[in-house]
């Protein structure tokens, strides 16, 4: 359930008050700006990802029902806003991604805990867009390999593998920052 605070604010923002949906923006913007980065690894693009984000928001402001947190019906918006960027680019493309995953090897000891999150989150930005993708969508949104699979019209395989070596890139790169 939504907080009273919201569903008034939101209810302020349906009938146009610009301060409520600037105050709606304030308060959402820093949360999503993040995400928006983490799936396409670019801040100008990612500006441009959260403003379009916010006319959908705005625009589909009335579709919400007061059911379930707001700010997780809003994250929808923003990630359905960045995988739509993603696809008009071709950027979803898996296939010249093989290559770059070839001749890898796995770490059995998890290199993660060696950095902070700040270098992970930039580390996941780097990542090739096919596997940032389905790595965000599952490791970070909590998608299910199915759901991501719809939703990017892959198989639930394809979905899995590029999850698979998406670790295995992030677990080389940090290997190689600690030997840098």
């Amino acid at each position: 359930m939504a907080e009273l605070f919201d569903l008034k604010l939101i209810e302020s923002c349906i009938k146009g008050d610009r301060a409520s949906q600037k105050a709606l923006y304030d308060r959402l913007a820093p949360r999503m700006f993040p995400l928006c980065m983490r799936y396409v690894g670019d801040r100008v693009l990612a500006e441009d990802i959260l403003q379009d984000g916010f006319v959908t928001l705005f625009t589909r402001l009335g579709d919400y029902k007061g059911e379930g947190s707001f700010e997780g019906w809003a994250r929808r918006i923003f990630v359905t806003t960045a995988l739509m960027s993603l696809r008009k680019k071709d950027a979803l493309k898996m296939s010249d991604e093989l290559d770059t995953a070839r001749g890898m090897k796995a770490d059995t000891v998890s290199q993660i805990q060696s950095i902070g999150y700040k270098e992970l989150m930039e580390l996941v930005m780097s990542l090739p867009p096919g596997f940032r993708t389905v790595f965000n969508m599952y490791a970070i949104e909590g998608y299910s390999h199915k759901e991501i699979g719809e939703i990017l019209g892959i198989s639930e395989t394809t979905s899995r593998t590029q999850l698979s070596r998406a670790r295995l890139l992030l677990q080389n790169r940090i290997k190689e920052r600690e030997n840098a």
